[in-house]
C-alpha cells in the first residue's frame, strides 16, 4: 500500500502542489477505506507524567491518505493490487566488426583481435584505453605470386583514424610504387613514396592523431623493412635476435639534431622524451599540428632471403616497452621452429600476455611471419 503525507498551514508544501496533493488522492471510496488520522503527543521536560496523560494531544497537523492504484496496474475484484507485468526484454544485435587485410573496419569496441592465413599470424589486445587505436593489414599473393606479400603492424596515437587509413591505404601505395619502377635497386625509393603519399593524403583528411607504422614487403626473395615511429621489427636468425629497425624517438640523436634545426624542441617530461612538450615518437602518420617535425618518411632495410632466417616479429611498443628482442625470440621460437605443425598464433598470444603481465597498459599488436613460406 502507497501512501502519500500532506502538511498544511505550510508555505512550502501547500495543499494546492499537485505532487503531494491531488483529487484522486484526498477521495477514497468508503468500501476500500476510511482515511486514517494521526495524532502526536507533545512531551513537554517541564510536564510530569501524570499531567501529560490528563491532557488529550492535541491534533496532528500531518494526515495519511490512501491513494488510488497508479495508472497501469489493475485491481482485482477483493480489492487487492495487482503489479504490472514486466515488459519482455529486448535483444538488442551486436554487430560482429574485426578487421583484416589492406581493408580494416573500425574495431574500437573490441578487446581483442587475432587473424591467420598462409604464412603468418596476429593477435591484437586493446589496453586500458577506451578504444583500440591498434590496427594490421595483410596482403598475400602480391601479383598472383604465393612468395610475394606485405603485412604492416599500425599503432595509432590521438584517436584510430590515422592507424586505420594507413592500414587501408598504405599497403595500397607501396605496391603502385614498386609497379612503376622495374629496377629492384629501386625499391627503397618506391617504399618512401608509398609512405610520403599515404601521409599526405591522410593530411588533406583533416583529422586529427598519427599513427607509428612497421611494414614487411617479400617481393622477389627480399624482405623490405620499414618504420615510422616505434613499432619495431626483429628477425629470428637461427635462433638470435637481430632488430632491422631503430625506433624514432625524441631521444635518439640524430631525431634530436633534426628537429631543433627546424626551430623545434625536445624536452624530457616526467622521464619521457618529448616535442614540443607533446608527442614522444619523431616519425609518423599524421600528427598535422606538428607537422614541421614530425614526418612520415621512413627507414628501410633490405634483406635477402635465406633458409637461416626462421620468422620476424613485427610488433608495437606496446611488446617492446616490456619485452626485449632475445626474450621475444625466445618465446616464440619453440611454437614455429622445429614442429610439425607451427603455432604462431600461440606464440603472439603468449608474447602479448606476457606484456600485459608486467603492467603494460597499452594496446599491444604482434604479428608472426614465418619467411621459410616465402622462399
Amino acid at each position: 500500500m502507497s501512501c502519500s503525507v500532506a502538511v498544511s498551514n505550510s508555505p512550502v508544501f501547500s495543499p494546492s502542489s499537485s505532487f503531494f496533493y491531488n483529487k484522486a488522492s484526498v477521495v477514497v471510496p468508503p468500501s476500500t477505506a476510511e482515511a486514517l488520522s494521526l495524532t502526536l503527543t507533545h512531551l513537554k521536560s517541564s510536564q510530569s507524567p501524570s499531567s501529560a496523560s490528563k491532557s488529550s494531544s492535541p491534533r496532528s497537523p500531518f494526515r495519511v491518505r490512501l491513494q488510488k492504484p497508479h495508472t497501469g496496474f489493475s485491481t482485482a475484484a477483493g480489492g487487492t493490487v495487482l503489479k504490472r507485468k514486466r515488459p519482455a526484454r529486448l535483444d538488442i544485435p551486436v554487430a560482429a566488426v574485426g578487421f583484416d587485410g589492406l581493408s580494416t573496419p573500425t574495431v574500437a569496441e573490441k578487446l581483442e583481435m587475432e587473424s591467420e592465413g598462409f604464412g603468418y599470424s596476429v593477435y591484437c589486445k586493446r589496453g586500458r584505453r577506451e578504444t583500440m587505436e591498434d590496427r594490421f593489414s595483410v596482403a598475400v599473393d602480391l601479383e598472383n605470386d604465393s612468395k610475394q606479400g606485405f603485412f604492416g603492424i599500425f599503432d595509432g596515437h590521438g584517436g584510430s583514424k590515422a592507424s586505420e587509413f594507413a592500414a587501408r591505404n598504405l599497403g595500397k601505395n607501396i605496391s603502385a610504387e614498386v609497379l612503376m619502377r622495374d629496377d629492384e635497386e629501386e625499391i627503397e625509393e618506391a617504399v618512401k613514396q608509398g609512405y610520403l603519399r599515404t601521409d599526405a593524403d591522410f593530411l588533406k583528411e583533416d583529422v586529427p592523431g598519427g599513427s607509428c607504422c612497421v611494414t614487411a614487403l617479400i617481393q622477389k626473395g627480399n624482405l623490405v623493412v620499414s618504420n615510422v615511429g616505434d613499432c619495431r621489427a626483429v628477425l629470428c636468425r637461427k635462433g638470435v635476435a637481430e632488430a632491422v629497425t631503430s625506433d624514432h624517438r625524441p631521444s635518439r640523436e640524430d631525431e634530436k639534431d633534426r628537429i631543433e634545426s627546424l626551430g623545434g624542441y625536445v624536452d624530457l617530461i616526467h622521464g619521457v622524451w618529448r616535442i614540443q612538450g607533446s608527442l614522444a615518437v619523431s616519425r609518423a602518420i599524421g600528427d598535422k599540428h606538428l607537422k614541421q617535425w614530425i614526418i612520415g618518411e621512413p627507414e628501410t632495410k633490405i634483406v635477402r632471403m635465406k633458409p637461416e632466417y626462421e620468422f620476424l616479429i613485427l610488433a608495437s611498443d606496446g611488446l617492446w616497452d616490456k619485452v626485449g628482442n632475445q626474450e621475444a625470440i625466445d618465446i616464440a621460437r619453440p611454437f614455429c621452429v622445429g614442429v610439425d605443425e607451427p603455432e604462431s598464433l600461440t606464440a603472439c598470444k603468449r608474447l602479448v600476455d606476457l606484456s600485459a603481465s608486467r603492467g603494460s597498459k597499452d594496446d599491444t599488436s604482434v604479428m608472426v611471419i614465418q619467411l621459410g613460406s616465402y622462399l
